[in-house]
């Protein structure tokens, strides 16, 4: 075989043995080999036979590993299906990623509960592996513990898996403090239109960071005689941007003020996380926070991230469009009170449990149980703020709620250049949407959806939306490459089937 298809069976079979949550060891002892030739193989430095290919597709209940390469994962759905019984929300995708950076910051053992297992964790890992960092699944893969090297290998970093998530911008914040030069891939992700580097940068120069952009690499220099000597003000509100100006804070000894924060529920979680590593921050959930940083931070902890507020939308939102009697249990509530309560001026019919705590002691948890309703459009439009706000990332699912809801809808999503026009793919099952300028689009309800056969749209959100809209429409709808889903939701398919829908995973061979 030649080296280009060994590399490519060794991509998959890594990938699948991620998905399955094994370690490199695991799969050996499944296979009666050594880890260094699983290692090997993965690499793309070993031959192997069409026999091996069989029994480690065997051993990881893996098509794709059996079938050698394939293309890209697709959903056939059965629409018109009621949903019933109770789904449980995941950990948050966009704090998992957060923590996986802030691990960085510590010379100590993490343990990360409960994360996430999703492209755009994977690819993480993938990157944080070639610099060196000891990464591994435990628990029987319900567990991720991560142990860095004294010194970062980061020039054997893996550009590719970076190139894949816009997440990789989050290392910036921490290696600062580690290396006084350094290199990064440009940040990838989701296609929502420009974004710049540089409201990150309005934070982060206050530490010495200076950063040249060429040839599709950011080249940082950091000078250590620059630290910040007056409170921080961020000039965009952003998750990423105060995340980074909370990791480069982390690790410097004293006070950093930080103002114009986000108080968004990642951001949050990483706070509760950074305290776990003996940082002190004053102000979580407000929008000045005040950082005791620490110039050097060596503990072992462990930690648990909590549910993801916009998967429990993206579920209420499934209740929603397919008519459907739906409990979503242990939904962060705190961050999804004003979606609710837009909901329920639209007459959505549902009731919450009393409160409890999450596994990280601190956000507010409950569980949701959505009715079929008559929903009316909201007298205003649908548009997102900063929290306290409506989330940015759930603004989409009211695209399909609004269809489903009698009258005309505004939704203004300000804050992307391309995400409404995405949106606009629902005319393709049914909907009658309207766009108005890029940001604004007008939906037309109630809808009767109907089968099609399209697309994956290349951003997160607007791709769940499709799929919703597919499972409440007659007939059987396809839903073409689907990578961007997995990069945020873990069997998002195979759960919503465990409470009715009907959603089979395919490739072409």
């Amino acid at each position: 075989m030649s080296d280009d298809y060994l590399s490519r069976i060794g991509k998959l079979i890594r990938d699948a043995r991620q998905h399955r949550g094994w370690t490199q060891l695991q799969l050996a002892e499944a296979l009666n080999t050594s880890q260094s030739a699983v290692n090997r193989i993965e690499r793309g430095n070993q031959n192997i036979s069409l026999e091996m290919i069989a029994r480690i597709g065997e051993a990881l209940d893996s098509e794709i590993v059996s079938l050698g390469y394939s293309g890209p994962m697709h959903l056939r759905v059965v629409g018109g299906r009621r949903l019933s019984g109770s789904i449980d929300v995941k950990p948050s995708k966009n704090a998992c990623v957060a923590l996986l950076c802030a691990s960085l910051l510590n010379s100590g053992r993490t343990v990360l509960r409960r994360v996430a297992r999703i492209e755009e964790v994977f690819r993480l890992l993938e990157v944080l592996g070639s610099i060196g960092v000891r990464v591994r699944w435990i628990n029987d893969g319900d567990d991720l513990e991560i142990v860095p090297p004294a010194e970062l290998a980061l020039d054997d970093i893996d550009a590719d898996a970076a190139r894949r998530t816009r997440s990789i911008i989050m290392f910036l914040g921490p290696l600062l403090h580690r290396v006084d030069q350094f290199k990064l891939p440009y940040a990838g992700g989701c296609d929502l239109g420009t974004r710049t580097v540089e409201p990150h940068m309005t934070a982060l120069r206050r530490f010495g960071l200076e950063i040249a952009a060429t040839d599709g690499t950011y080249h940082a220099q950091v000078d250590r005689s620059v630290t910040p000597e007056r409170p921080i003000v961020l000039t965009e509100r952003g998750d990423t941007v105060t995340e980074n100006a909370l990791l480069a804070a982390a690790r410097h000894p004293g006070v950093t003020v930080i103002r114009n924060a986000s108080s968004n529920y990642m951001v949050q979680d990483l706070c509760f996380f950074l305290e776990q590593l003996g940082v002190r921050v004053e102000g979580v959930g407000t929008t000045t926070l005040t950082v005791h940083g620490l110039a050097e931070i060596d503990r072992d902890v462990d930690y648990s991230p909590s549910e993801d507020p916009v998967e429990a939308m993206s579920l209420i939102a499934a209740a929603v469009v397919t008519s459907s009697a739906l409990t979503i249990r242990r939904a962060p509530v705190e961050f999804l009170e004003v979606e609710l309560a837009v909901l329920e001026g639209m007459g959505l019919d549902y009731d919450l449990t009393p409160e409890y705590a999450a596994d990280n002691g601190r956000t507010r948890l409950a569980d949701v149980t959505v009715r079929p309703s008559k929903l009316e459009a909201p007298i205003d439009k649908i548009h997102p703020m900063p929290f306290p706000g409506l989330n940015i990332d759930n603004v989409p699912f009211f695209a399909a709620i609004a269809a489903s809801a009698h009258g005309q809808t505004l939704i203004h999503d300000w804050v992307y250049d391309n995400r409404a026009i995405y949106l606009t793919d629902l005319n393709r099952i049914g909907g009658r949407l309207q766009l108005l300028d890029p940001h604004r689009v007008l939906v037309e309800g109630p809808t009767r959806w109907r089968a099609a056969e399209m697309m994956c749209p290349p951003a997160l959100r607007p791709a769940v939306v499709i799929l919703l809209a597919m499972m409440a429409a007659e007939g059987t709808s396809v839903l073409r490459n689907v990578y961007v889903i997995n990069r945020g939701y873990q069997d998002l398919a195979e759960r919503l089937n465990s409470v009715g829908a009907q959603i089979e995973i395919f490739r072409d061979i």
